[in-house]
């Protein structure tokens, strides 16, 4: 049984995290920087940031279930519902063609703001690369739909598992960020990302009413 939830867990620290991070701001922001910067570099001052991030939303998920666990299971159906439908919506809002055009402003601004009071970028040292790549993911990430979805996940499944999934999610989009980040985010159909992150939303909506009628 433990094995089982374990699992459970995983697949769905996974999956929310995983979908709802490609062509997302902190993506861009990785693929940008490893444009200009030792992708190496990068890559481990991003998912740093963003493995601070979800042990922060995993502990805070662990305090949240001290709570009625009636009261958790509402919480978790509203808010993915929430999610789910705003995502839906917003699909169905979009054009076709593939856009992922706001979240590469978004990055760029974020970047441009941060380079403002520097001579050169380009000559900071390993460790300001990876700093100014850790706080430019940390503050994308905070308060993001990924960090509300983990304290969620957390508060209702082992914390372990949902740690594991979460960062395995960051791990693959990161990565994928730094190596090809524009050429995916070029072939990457933002209304169908949208769309399957609202389904799958709504589908652990669902997931988690049942398991409060159990």
């Amino acid at each position: 049984m433990f094995f089982s939830d374990l699992l459970t867990a995983f697949t769905a620290g996974l999956l929310l995290v995983g979908i709802a991070e490609l062509g997302d701001k902190t993506f861009f922001i990785a693929a940008l920087l490893a444009m200009n910067y030792s992708r190496r570099l990068v890559f481990t001052g991003a998912f740093t940031a963003l493995a601070v991030m979800t042990l922060l939303a995993v502990s805070a998920g662990q305090v949240i279930a001290f709570l009625p666990p009636t009261w958790v299971h509402i919480g978790e159906v509203v808010l993915f519902a929430s999610f789910g439908f705003k995502l839906l919506y917003d699909g169905f809002c979009m054009g076709d063609s593939c856009s992922t055009d706001d979240e590469e402003a978004e990055a760029k601004a974020a970047i441009a703001a941060a380079e403002a009071g520097q001579v050169d970028p380009k000559t900071l040292s390993a460790l300001g690369i990876m700093g100014k790549t850790f706080g430019l993911v940390f503050l994308g990430e905070w308060g993001d739909r990924t960090q509300i979805t983990t304290v969620m996940l957390a508060a209702s499944h082992p914390p372990v598992g949902i740690a594991l999934g979460a960062l395995s999610g960051f791990f693959l989009c990161i990565g994928l960020a730094v190596v090809a980040g524009r050429l995916v985010a070029g072939r990457l159909s933002e209304r169908f990302i949208t769309l399957f992150a609202g389904a799958l939303f709504i589908a652990f909506a669902i997931a988690a009413g049942l398991r409060g009628l159990g």
